[in-house]
């Protein structure tokens, strides 16, 4: 984890770094690749596929930590509520489905579909994943024909899979951090890539803190946390208070931004003692290991992962995402305007 921590304080420094000095050669040369390839796409000279349903990409031009996995979620239920019938697509990352398509269900091992995905699936929101996502969306369509709307769960930049909507989600403190392409900074693909988007979202952040992003209409995402529930018994609940009071609590994160999930056990009255990890780890019982710890809290995305290896010291902080009405009244209008002749719900 010490060069992953290396890197995020260098894409996140308030100025330029000499290790963002030594990898900008390095970001030139991505830069030109994923400038190429767009262009590619944008020329038609490599060709991209439609679904026969509208769909969603929920995205980052960053790298991980925006928040992403519980607004696929939100917004889903949402688009239920307004009549919609949506499914997900994701990649499926830190699984092993190889180049097959594969539908998740609620039991399905997260080493194999993904920590992210098995979330959506545990939510109650039909998904499938793949690293194809034409694929991945023609094989969720046929397990589910009554879906009438996909969210692609990352997928920015797999421009193969035509889209009505894009939605970038960006973390709303770090944002675009040093504004450099990979590996100098944090930025899969350049911030004008925001111009074409239809709308960019930032998680945890207080109105006064919004940006202006090329003129692209922005709302706010607030991740809402009241509850611990065991990672063994997950029926058995209490209220974050309890935890107010306690000393001995550890706290492991193997997320994109672990430094948010300690930050909101703090606000929350929590003293825990972090240990980070990189995104999407897979625990083992040696990092459950603290001899010295009476409680051990996680986030819901690494539950998943931990729950044949866990104890009774293991609790997980579930966090719901808000979406604000009027980006849900925007989606909407979109895709009923696009899909009007006979093909929207």
């Amino acid at each position: 984890m010490g060069g992953s921590q290396t890197l995020l304080k260098t894409w996140y420094a308030p100025r330029m770094t000499w290790l963002a000095w030594l990898l900008s050669p390095l970001s030139l040369l991505f830069r030109a690749a994923v400038a190429v390839r767009a262009w590619l796409y944008r020329r038609g000279l490599i060709r991209g596929f439609a679904l026969p349903v509208p769909v969603i990409v929920v995205g980052n031009i960053t790298v991980g930590g925006t928040g992403k996995t519980p607004f696929v979620i939100a917004l889903a239920r949402a688009m239920t509520a307004r009549g919609f019938r949506p499914g997900v697509i994701s990649r499926g990352y830190g699984g092993n489905v190889g180049g097959r398509s594969v539908c998740v269900a609620a039991d399905s091992e997260a080493r194999e579909v993904g920590d992210e995905a098995l979330l959506v699936a545990r939510a109650g929101v039909p998904i499938a994943v793949g690293r194809d996502r034409v694929a991945t969306g023609r094989a969720l369509l046929a397990a589910y024909p009554e879906i009438d709307v996909i969210v692609s769960d990352d997928g920015l930049q797999h421009y193969r899979l035509v889209r009505t909507f894009e939605i970038a989600l960006l973390d709303g403190e770090r944002q675009l951090g040093n504004r450099l392409p990979l590996p100098a900074g944090p930025l899969r693909e350049p911030p004008q890539r925001l111009k074409q988007v239809n709308a960019v979202v930032l998680t945890a952040v207080d109105d006064e803190k919004r940006s202006d992003f090329f003129g692209v209409p922005v709302f706010r995402q607030t991740l809402k946390a009241e509850t611990l529930r065991s990672v063994t018994k997950p029926d058995e609940q209490c209220a974050t208070d309890f935890f107010s009071n306690e000393e001995g609590i550890h706290a492991v994160a193997g997320i994109g931004h672990p430094e948010r999930f300690f930050a909101t056990l703090q606000r929350l009255g929590i003293r825990a003692m972090p240990h980070a990890f990189a995104d999407h780890h897979r625990f083992s019982a040696a990092d459950l290991a603290l001899p010295d710890a009476r409680w051990i809290l996680m986030t819901e995305k690494d539950a998943v992962k931990c729950a044949k290896i866990a104890d009774e010291r293991c609790w997980y902080l579930p966090v719901t995402g808000t979406i604000e009405p009027s980006l849900l009244r925007l989606v909407e209008e979109t895709l009923r305007g696009q899909w009007s002749q006979g093909e929207s719900p």
